[in-house]
């Protein structure tokens, strides 16, 4: 590293005030601390020392993407060889895999990229951290055979509209990766719902429903086994089928304290409370269907690992982060439910309570300064 190091020390003064090419500082910047750490210090004030910065932050959640990614490239191609009937070996499942993905990840991040760039280089900041999670969120919730130019207009509306007019990273109320998702959905709803679109280049003979599509048509009796569901071996968004990945990656999100844990446990004790009422409403036949299996079923618990705790889009306080992964849960199981359009459901109630984790918070907080009030005033009285 100390060849990279020395090479960078070399243009530096290039890119610095004064310098010819200081026009693109802010681009130099994210090259330059993306190999190494900030040497930037606070001259005043308090003080707060971590073990790593934003970046690394982000890139441990990249990180924690890493096995549903990886389960994700082979799932798309065993799907395609399964319609098709053909016999093939892992290399060829797993390379077919890596030849739908990998397009979707890189048109997903240049394109993200080439927005963030610009904006800092107009804005005249440091390039944000954020893009390197938003990058790979997007490819992950689309399905596999999703037009590469609609994800790179999606990504491109995302990043804008969602965080760039906000002021970036750390300022965007909503999360960038599910706009970019509801982006697609409304404007081109054709090529991210219905049976054709979650296996690539599927064979006409085969169904291709997810099992929320096979639910929200009645068709309870083609559900896979819970086991098959666990594993993710069925069509669906590339990231969001198996949920044995998932769950490795809210370990490392965990573990490393990025996470919140209030917000995980509380959307799915949220999702099976709604579904345990259902299932004993049984006003339909949706909702007969077991409460656990909606835990396994559609990208519920991707959208709790990864969505519902981006720290700049959910509530902040303790209490709120409660509610607002309890009403994550709950307006899933409502959407699914009694919604018969839209059978999944996790995308729309997250972007709702994203909307309403301010005003939560404000609550929280309004509700602990009466509680104090109340009780200082108690203790004057006595």
């Amino acid at each position: 590293m100390k060849i990279v190091r020395d090479l960078i020390d070399k243009v530096k003064p290039n890119f610095q005030k004064g310098g010819k090419l200081y026009f693109l500082h802010s681009t130099f910047d994210a090259f330059e601390t993306f190999f190494f750490v900030p040497n930037h210090v606070t001259k005043k004030g308090a003080h707060i020392r971590d073990a790593i910065d934003l970046k690394r932050t982000m890139i441990f959640v990249v990180l924690a993407m890493v096995p549903a990614l990886m389960f994700g490239i082979y799932n798309v191609g065993y799907q395609h060889y399964l319609s098709s009937g053909a016999d093939v070996s892992f290399w060829e499942i797993a390379l077919y895999g890596l030849m739908k993905v990998v397009p979707i990840i890189v048109v997903s991040y240049v394109t993200c990229l080439a927005v963030e760039f610009t904006a800092a280089q107009i804005k005249g900041h440091t390039i944000n951290e954020g893009v390197l999670v938003t990058g790979m969120l997007i490819p992950l919730v689309m399905p596999p055979d999703i037009p590469l130019w609609m994800v790179a207009v999606a990504s491109v509306f995302s990043i804008i509209f969602a965080k760039e007019v906000f002021g970036g990273t750390g300022m965007n109320f909503l999360n960038p990766a599910l706009v970019a998702r509801a982006f697609i959905f409304f404007a081109y709803p054709a090529e991210i719902s219905g049976d054709k679109v979650w296996i690539a280049e599927k064979a006409d003979a085969f169904s291709g429903a997810t099992p929320l599509g096979l639910a929200a048509s009645g068709n309870f009796e083609q559900l896979p086994d819970v086991q098959t569901m666990i594993i993710g071996l069925m069509p669906g968004s590339i990231g969001e089928t198996s949920k044995i990945a998932i769950l490795l990656g809210a370990i490392i999100l965990l573990f490393t304290g990025i996470a919140s844990a209030r917000i995980m446990i509380s959307a799915v004790i949220g999702l099976l409370s709604t579904g345990l009422l259902f299932n004993a409403l049984g006003l339909n036949a949706f909702m007969e269907v077991p409460a656990y299996q909606h835990l396994l079923m559609g990208g519920f618990l991707f959208g709790a690992v990864f969505m519902a705790t981006d720290p700049v889009s959910a509530s902040q306080t303790p209490t709120g982060k409660i509610i607002y992964g309890f009403l994550i849960g709950f307006f899933t199981m409502m959407i699914r439910v009694v919604n018969p359009a839209y059978p999944e459901g996790t995308m729309l109630a997250i972007l709702l309570m994203n909307v309403f984790a301010p005003l939560i918070d404000f609550y929280v907080v309004d509700s602990n300064i009466k509680r104090r009030l109340k009780r200082v005033k108690q203790v004057v009285k006595s």
